[in-house]
């Protein structure tokens, strides 16, 4: 039986995420799903994105998934915890759902040298404190500053990221979070959309300022938990496969997604919901 690894985010910033875990674990089989159509999930409430991140996982395990990747920031700070503790144990006790915040959190303590790191991300992940908790528990002295860039996603979903809005709201962003700590040495892009501005950024930041991407460290700890859980990768399929579904219409995904994912995308449309 064919047993991808599900990666779901609202819309094309999993991607970044995919791409290195393509890279790093290539054997694999992995479906994508994008929520484009209700994208971006930044500024909703915890119970919209409780409900529609049970929606995705939902349709993912009805595709033969045993494994999903939350590769969405916003769904791993409101989501993940509900549906490993609820949901799981009660519906499906033999698959795992995972996120991107705990593999990030367990390194970056690691990574600052003055023990000072700032967070970007949306609404929504600033506001769960998810970063601020899971640092604190990895590197109990590490000083965390927060910034919300509400701007980011749909300037980058709409394919604005060489204009001068974008510019201004990037500087403007970086300045404020660099207000709140003057020391902070380490920045973590907590939205896998924002690699996709990492030029802009890098050009307003200090060149002692480190910029702390996902994709790869997430791809790396999930292929030490598979390592780890030989039971787990045992049920997954292993042909190479690599399949895109979209909520939206799959002409705009394959377009935009290919920027994301440095290749050529060809998807389908998929409903989810009641």
């Amino acid at each position: 039986m064919n047993s991808p690894i599900g990666v779901f985010d609202s819309g094309f910033g999993g991607l970044t995420v995919l791409k290195e875990m393509v890279q790093q674990m290539p054997e694999y089989d992995y479906l994508y799903l994008g929520d484009n159509a209700r994208a971006p999930y930044g500024n909703r409430s915890f119970d919209t994105v409780y409900e529609y991140t049970l929606e995705a996982v939902d349709f993912l395990f009805n595709q033969g998934c045993e494994l999903v990747i939350l590769a969405c920031n916003t769904a791993s700070a409101k989501a993940l915890r509900s549906i490993q503790q609820k949901y799981l144990p009660e519906k499906y006790p033999n698959k795992r759902v995972l996120g991107v915040i705990r593999p990030t959190t367990e390194l970056v303590g690691k990574l600052s040298n003055t023990g000072h790191v700032g967070i970007l991300g949306t609404l929504g992940t600033v506001q769960s404190e998810s970063y601020v908790v899971e640092i604190a528990k990895f590197s109990p002295h590490t000083m965390v500053s927060q910034q919300a860039c509400p701007m980011w996603v749909p300037i980058i979903e709409n394919n604005l990221m060489d204009t001068s809005g974008a510019a201004f709201f990037i500087k403007d962003n970086l300045k404020e979070l660099l207000s709140k700590d003057a020391a902070i040495d380490t920045i973590v892009l907590g939205c896998t959309h924002y690699p996709l501005l990492t030029a802009l950024i890098q050009k307003e930041l200090p060149e002692n300022i480190q910029l702390v991407s996902q994709g790869g460290i997430v791809a790396n700890s999930l292929k030490d938990y598979l390592y780890r859980h030989p039971e787990i990768s045992e049920k997954l399929s292993k042909n190479g496969q690599r399949k895109f579904l979209t909520t939206d219409d799959p002409i705009k995904f394959n377009e935009m997604g290919s920027l994301f994912f440095a290749g050529s995308i060809q998807s389908n449309h998929c409903s989810l919901g009641k």
